[in-house]
């Protein structure tokens, strides 16, 4: 998926807010609005699940694309929490690319230091 995929279904997620006139009847984003974050985080952790359980499967000869087919519904109800939360697929871009050139341990010890300083520790 480009950015620039990314981006159409960002803007068509951010159509179907309750706000913006999303039909929850028949709107499957809409409803999930609607019903708020209990229900699209709910949803998220299931798909992280189902992730995982693909993965495990394709370690044993599974089907390879059901990880594709599960990440994607990973990414989508993910991205239903970012625009609820008024945040878009280029936040988690523009992140990602911050990160970029640095070590997931450098990183990881980073977010830590900033964390107990937050914490004021």
């Amino acid at each position: 998926m480009s950015n620039d995929s990314l981006s159409r279904l960002a803007a068509a997620i951010e159509s179907r807010k309750p706000a913006r006139g999303g039909d929850a009847d028949t709107s499957y984003v809409a409803r999930l609005l609607h019903k708020g974050p209990d229900a699209f985080l709910k949803k998220i952790g299931e798909e992280a699940t189902e992730v995982v359980m693909a993965a495990k499967d394709a370690d044993h000869g599974g089907d390879r694309q059901k990880i594709v087919n599960e990440v994607a519904d990973l990414w989508f109800h993910s991205m239903i929490a970012l625009a609820h939360y008024g945040l878009s697929p280029a936040d988690v871009i523009t992140e990602l690319e911050r990160r970029e050139g640095t070590s997931g341990i450098e990183e990881k010890a980073l977010r830590k230091a900033e964390n107990r300083e937050r914490a004021g520790e």
